[in-house]
């Protein structure tokens, strides 16, 4: 048997030598009008579930992480990834996943001797920082080819769940008291009051959505302006409509935690920006740090990975190479400089990953009314300017701004995003073609060619066991195991040979992205 020989760093030699030629291309193919409601399309929809992550990290870690912490974990993703990435369609931040993962350190060593919070999370991604290195430059990335669509889909319903969760999280909270200049006997007005604007929210941004994707109403042009703004509008009409008079006038509702501008969120845990991860911790705590790490690791490979391929696919025309060793490094650089400023680590965003595809893609429509994708332009001058914009935002003038937006609205708008992406996930197409009336089953669906519809209803319970173990075990003081679980879970379809009968499986799962994207990952 013939052993091939290890080539160090030739998954990133390949990646670079794909991808700088086109360099520059990739900057004058910005010029572009796609680019401008992308750009601001990309910015709301990244900004503002980070707003509400912010909220959930100050909550639940005593004010430790705040509003410009994840602003600028952002701003530096977006900016590292339009600018010094292979691939800049990945959108990066701070995902719900990391949130939880920042969550549960902080619980175990708040109280823990000798062991700083902020200290021990630095040498996590310290630790994480070199396993990435380590990862990308022994190729260690080419085995995400393995990731089928089954991995991908069921991780994608959990996305959506959580930013429902979240929403739901947000709501209750308007009626607890929480230090906010409301009176006491106002917080009953103020939690029923966040529900409506919550709802009013939701019912506008998808109907908003429906229009503009699912009907023949108005022009096309017209169609896709609803569809580029339409999520801004929510938020600025119903940031104000406490103000529109009346009854309403009288209650305050509950908006955004704010700092100064530039300046970290609790100025008593740490003097500045910059964190001496290196003091208040022990010896025997840093190599503590080193299984954290590990699990950050397998955490951001499964996630950031994920994320990649998602807009990279199979539904997507894309003529530009794609770059996964490359970009795992380069998320490494973000996690090792994420230690040193005292940030939650950013890494691959769903949905706003595939979402900066679908909003770059240019189409027509076909004879029945559908839209083709014919193209999609490939740049990276809107995931740049989304980063500046972001880093923007940290400035005093934005962040009065952000101060006025209620949290009903962040409520509303994990809402719309959790209930929109749930509708165009697979694992929900698959169930609503389970409860269709058979008369109302499309003919041309690929589920028509399986020998029996039994396999359907099997393969949508492996889905929906994967969901529920990762949804399940983030409720849960394990939740910092939540990698492995993922990890587990991309071996189901290969067990699954064992049992479906190839063409069924073959038409039920299969590579997420097509071969001219998986050919950088191709064994070495």
């Amino acid at each position: 048997m013939k052993i091939k020989r290890l080539k160090i760093g030739h998954g990133i030699y390949k990646d670079v030598k794909g991808r700088l030629p086109i360099y520059l291309t990739d900057w004058v193919d910005g010029m572009n009008y796609r680019v401008i409601p992308s750009t601001i399309f990309l910015y709301f929809i990244n900004l503002l579930p980070a707003i509400a992550f912010a909220q959930d990290l100050f909550d639940k870690t005593d004010n430790t992480y705040g509003l410009n912490e994840i602003l600028l974990s952002n701003a530096i993703g977006g900016i590292a990834f339009g600018i010094f990435a292979g691939q800049p369609l990945v959108i990066v931040g701070v995902t719900g996943p990391i949130a939880i993962f920042n969550i549960t350190v902080y619980d175990l060593v708040k109280n823990k001797k000798d062991c700083a919070y902020f200290s021990f999370i630095g040498w996590t991604y310290i630790w994480g920082m070199i396993i990435h290195f380590i990862i990308a430059i022994l190729d260690g990335v080419r085995f995400i080819r393995y990731i089928t669509s089954y991995s991908c889909d069921t991780f994608g319903l959990f996305i959506n769940c959580i930013y429902i969760q979240k929403g739901i999280e947000i709501l209750i909270e308007q009626f607890e008291v929480n230090g906010f200049d409301v009176k006491e006997e106002n917080y009953l007005a103020n939690g029923f009051l966040s529900i409506v604007v919550s709802l009013l929210m939701v019912i506008i941004g998808v109907s908003i959505n429906l229009i503009g994707n699912y009907s023949n109403y108005f022009s096309p042009k017209i169609r896709k302006l609803l569809v580029d703004y339409g999520t801004p509008f929510c938020v600025i009409f119903l940031s104000g409509f406490n103000h529109f008079g009346g009854h309403l006038k009288e209650v305050e509702l509950q908006r955004l935690n704010t700092s100064r501008s530039f300046s970290p969120s609790d100025n008593i845990l740490r003097n500045g920006w910059i964190i001496k991860f290196w003091e208040d911790i022990s010896v025997s705590n840093i190599f503590l740090a080193i299984p954290f790490g590990i699990l950050l690791t397998f955490l951001f490979y499964f996630d950031h990975n994920v994320s990649s391929l998602m807009c990279q696919g199979i539904q997507y025309p894309l003529k530009k190479p794609s770059s996964f060793h490359w970009d795992f490094f380069v998320l490494g650089i973000t996690t090792g400089l994420s230690a040193l400023l005292g940030i939650p680590a950013p890494n691959g965003l769903l949905p706003q990953a595939p979402l900066h595809t679908e909003s770059l893609c240019v189409g027509e429509q076909d004879e029945d009314g559908k839209m083709l994708i014919t193209e999609v332009v490939e740049q990276r001058v809107t995931n740049t300017a989304q980063g500046l914009l972001t880093l923007a935002t940290i400035s005093n003038p934005l962040l009065v701004v952000l101060g006025l937006v209620p949290q009903a609205v962040l409520a509303g708008l994990f809402l719309i995003m959790g209930l929109l992406g749930v509708g165009t996930n697979e694992v929900g197409r698959r169930i609503k073609y389970c409860v269709l009336e058979k008369r109302f089953r499309p003919p041309d669906s690929v589920f028509t060619k399986l020998s029996s519809l039994k396999w359907l209803h099997v393969f949508i319970g492996l889905e929906l066991l994967a969901f529920a173990a990762e949804f399940g075990i983030t409720q849960t003081k394990g939740a910092i195991a939540f990698p492995g679980v993922l990890c587990v879970f991309v071996l189901v379809p290969y067990c699954a040979r064992w049992v479906f009968p190839p063409h069924d499986l073959r038409l039920l799962d299969g590579k997420a992205v097509n071969r001219f994207i998986l050919q950088n990952l191709s064994s070495v």
